[in-house]
């Protein structure tokens, strides 16, 4: 018999728990931990085992995790270097679809006591704290008492804090308060987590869709830093910010130079390169910082910087040809003949195939438009009455232009009314158009029927909707197909750019969902409506209450509040 805890039985021990036939019988699998498991509470060096022991940590078996972690708790001071082996085998546990597994692999990732390894706890705990099941959520409590212990700081405690300040900073910027908000992300931007600091710099680049002049000169200033991480999220928000901004198109070019020096990541590298191809005639030295990425292609180890390389390179072309011909013609020699990622190949054999058809051919695949281009109909339009242009929201006008759109749509059926429930006040009936369906009647609403015009500035305070909403009778009810997630902040941005104002509104996710908006015309009259959707497979549920009776009003409302949720859902405005 072996010796307890000798050579030859650590020997056996490491042949069963390497065997793949051991491996695949769950119980003798289970056995073989449980015998090392046995001798270590005896007192037997195992520590020569840890490795595969590790390894046994990724078993489905609950219970042979948590022989392994007690396992790995025991030896992890004496081995620290090998313990971060099973930081990953952690981290992976700690998002498994089972509860129970994710609260033992938080408890066991929060009790490593070795040095280093505090650092992969951070965003684990996070998501724990914010866990579904209590169980979780309960360990990951526990979790920052550890942390606490060991570090001698709540590091994890204010991080959290200040990523749930942050969102509500976000939600409540507005003309009064936007500096004060912007001074306090900007402090952020260069907090010690990285994390941290690119979460904030992505929420300055969303608060300058609406405030971009101060948030430029923030987001050029961090440049200054040439801290990849930084750098890497300034560039995006640039990207981001130049598609839904175009004015800013000037600003943003201006300030990529040298950038190219910092960013080392995927997605920085992109937006980056993005930039470059699709608004490389502003930015002088373009070609040239896009011949650094080809002349480096073959060491470049994320496939899509590689695509996004392709693509930019082409544009560029077009607008720089003596500049990009020669570096071009070698990027497709590598991506056809050398790479061995299938999609980067194909992506350059299409765009060789492309080139062959002639250059126009190419600007007419690749000249699409650089900015959103629905912001087209939303210029200059603040002064014009909402019914006079929604209508055009959500289609494609402002590609083809009006005149063309009518030609293209001309033999399309068009959709002239709507489904309504009858109107609950019963002495306006004679002043609509209502005709009898059976239990249904139909309000048929015209687009540009009346002279609808919301008025941008006025809120209600949700004790303000509250009380008129319960003082008011339902005007009409509607019901939407929907059928798919609901994404509160689309809804929102919707109906902003119509000057319908959201009062409240459930997370995305909760059934039922209900959302409530409020909106005024220049007459004083009021709009307030509710959203209801049961369930995501059930219809969209809308009920609208008018403060006085007017009934063109209000088939002028319900037109503009439809485009909106049209341009929300995909629905056939």
């Amino acid at each position: 018999m072996p010796y307890l805890g000798g050579e030859e039985a650590l020997r056996d021990l490491r042949r069963a728990l390497g065997n793949p036939h051991v491996q695949a019988d769950p119980l003798r699998y289970r056995a073989a931990v449980l015998r090392v498991v046995r001798l270590m509470t005896q007192g037997a060096d195992v520590s020569g085992l840890f490795a595969e022991m590790v390894k046994a940590g990724a078993a489905a078996d609950v219970v042979q995790k948590k022989l392994v972690h007690l396992y790995v708790r025991a030896h992890a001071p004496r081995l620290p270097r090998l313990a971060l082996l099973a930081v990953n085998t952690l981290r992976t546990d700690c998002a498994d679809p089972s509860p129970a597994v994710r609260g033992l692999a938080l408890r066991s990732l929060c009790s490593l006591r070795v040095p280093g390894a505090q650092e992969y706890v951070r965003q684990p705990l996070l998501n724990g704290l914010r866990d579904p099941a209590s169980y979780v959520r309960r360990a990951a409590v526990l979790g920052c008492a550890k942390v606490h212990e060991l570090q001698g700081d709540a590091e994890v405690e204010p991080h959290y804090i200040k990523c749930q300040k942050m969102e509500v900073l976000c939600e409540l910027v507005n003309d009064e308060n936007v500096l004060q908000v912007l001074e306090e992300l900007k402090g952020y931007c260069t907090d010690i987590s990285e994390e941290l600091a690119q979460g904030a710099i992505s929420a300055i680049g969303n608060i300058a869709r609406t405030y971009t002049e101060q948030c430029m000169g923030i987001l050029t200033e961090l440049l200054g830093f040439q801290q990849e991480h930084i750098t890497s999220a300034v560039v995006q928000a640039f990207r981001d910010l130049v598609w839904l901004c175009p004015q800013c198109t000037d600003a943003v070019c201006q300030a990529l130079p040298s950038c190219e020096d910092t960013i080392q990541d995927s997605e920085g590298k992109q937006a980056l390169i993005w930039l470059l191809g699709a608004h490389g005639e502003k930015v002088p030295n373009a070609p040239y910082v896009l011949e650094d990425f080809v002349e480096n292609v073959k060491s470049e180890v994320f496939p899509a910087v590689k695509m996004e390389l392709l693509t930019a390179l082409v544009r560029l072309f077009l607008s720089r040809p003596a500049e990009c011909q020669d570096m071009l013609g070698r990027l497709l020699y590598h991506c056809i003949e050398e790479e061995k990622d299938m999609a980067v190949r194909d992506r350059g054999l299409f765009y060789y195939r492309l080139l062959q058809s002639g250059v126009e051919e190419v600007k007419r695949v690749l000249c699409s438009p650089k900015s959103d281009p629905s912001l087209g109909l939303l210029e200059d339009q603040t002064e014009q009455p909402v019914n006079t242009w929604a209508s055009e929201f959500n289609t494609l006008v402002p590609v083809y232009g009006r005149a063309r759109w009518a030609l293209v749509t001309a033999q399309q059926p068009v959709e002239s009314c709507y489904a309504f429930s009858p109107c609950t006040d019963s002495g306006n009936r004679g002043t609509e158009s209502l005709i009898s369906e059976g239990n249904q009647e139909v309000l048929e609403v015209h687009p540009d029927t009346g002279n609808l015009t919301l008025i941008p500035d006025v809120y209600l305070t949700a004790e303000q909707f509250e009380k008129t909403w319960l003082s008011l009778d339902i005007s009409c009810q509607h019901s939407l197909p929907w059928g798919r997630t609901v994404h509160p902040d689309t809804i929102q941005t919707a109906f902003h750019v119509v000057h319908i104002h959201t009062i409240a509104m459930s997370k995305a996710g909760v059934q039922p969902w209900k959302a409530y908006f409020s909106a005024q015309d220049d007459t004083g009259c009021l709009f307030l409506t509710e959203l209801l959707l049961e369930t995501e497979d059930s219809e969209m549920q809308v009920s609208v209450k008018q403060s006085e009776a007017k009934p063109e009003a209000l088939q002028a409302f319900m037109s503009v509040f439809r485009t909106a949720m049209g341009a929300v859902a995909g629905l056939k405005s």
